[in-house]
Order: C-alpha cells, then structure tokens, then sequence
C-alpha cells in the first residue's frame, strides 16, 4: 500500500489523458448537425396549429369583418379595426405561418428560434389586439381573434421546446 506522500508523487508523474478529439476543431458536417432541428411529434402539432391558424383567417375577428379582411384592410370602415388587430394579423401571418413553414422545411436551429422568439412577441402583440378591441367602446373582439391569438400561444410554446431541446 502507498501511503499518503508516496501516492501524491505518483499522480505528479502520470501525465493525464488528454482526449485527442476533445481539442480538435469541429468538422463541417458536426457543425452542420449542431444547426439542425428534430421537432419529432412536435412538427405534427404545429403543424396542426398553424391549419387552425389559417382557418381563423376566415372567422370574424373584429364585429362581422373576418381575419383576411383585417389583413387586407378591406374591413368595413365603420368597424373602426384600428391598427392593432391589423399589425397582429399581419405579424401572426408572417411568424405564424411563414416562419412555421419555413423552419419545418429547412430544420434549421435559427429560422425556428426565430419562430419561437416571434410567437411570443405576436401572442403578446395579440393580447393588446384584443385589450384594444375590448376599451374601444365600438365593437369588441369575436372568437376568430381570440382563437388566433390562442394559436400563437401554442405556437410560441411548441416552438420554445423545439428550440429548447434541440435533439
């Protein structure tokens, strides 16, 4: 047996194991896969989502106008939609569904922190839509908004643990 003294002159001459791989530089395709994206059953989700997203574009969201018709600003002026629910449907068209589409069909880490990032800022943007709909003292918000912004509420979470956990 090596008592105490005689075992720390031993670890001081073992040189330690230096892992060859460890200092090395990544190559192109390991930092390929580091850029990449695996939604798993979180794609079919989203998926999902954003189909009812597109259908809340055909509900009414402010009195009768429906959700294209407050994109489009073809609304009846006399609704008074202001610009609140039309920058989220313009916002919520935009990260919703474009940047959803887009990251699903590239997988890349960044286009979907992008949609996750953005859901959350679009869900937010759709509360206040809906707060000003419901202070105008006009017309208040219909279930289409309120559906939409639910939408990206689910949309910004999906996102946010696609992001997260980055298979």
């Amino acid at each position: 047996m090596l008592t105490d003294p005689e075992r720390r002159d031993e670890e001081q001459e073992m040189p330690q194991a230096v892992d060859p791989h460890a200092t090395r530089p990544l190559s192109k395709a390991e930092k390929e896969v580091l850029r990449r994206i695996d939604p798993g059953s979180r794609a079919l989700v989203i998926a999902a989502v954003m189909l009812v997203l597109v259908l809340c574009s055909l509900l009414p969201w402010v009195g009768d106008a429906a959700g294209w018709q407050v994109l489009t600003g073809t609304a009846d002026p006399s609704l008074n939609v202001g610009l609140l629910p039309q920058l989220f449907a313009i916002n919520s068209t935009v990260v919703g569904i474009g940047l959803g589409v887009l990251s699903l069909m590239t997988r890349r880490w960044g286009v979907a922190f992008l949609a996750a990032v953005g859901g959350v800022v679009v869900t937010f943007e759709g509360m206040v839509a809906i707060w000003s709909r419901q202070t105008s003292g006009i017309t208040g918000p219909s279930f289409g908004l309120v559906l939409a912004v639910v939408c990206m509420a689910v949309l910004a979470v999906q996102w946010m643990r696609v992001v997260w956990t980055r298979r």
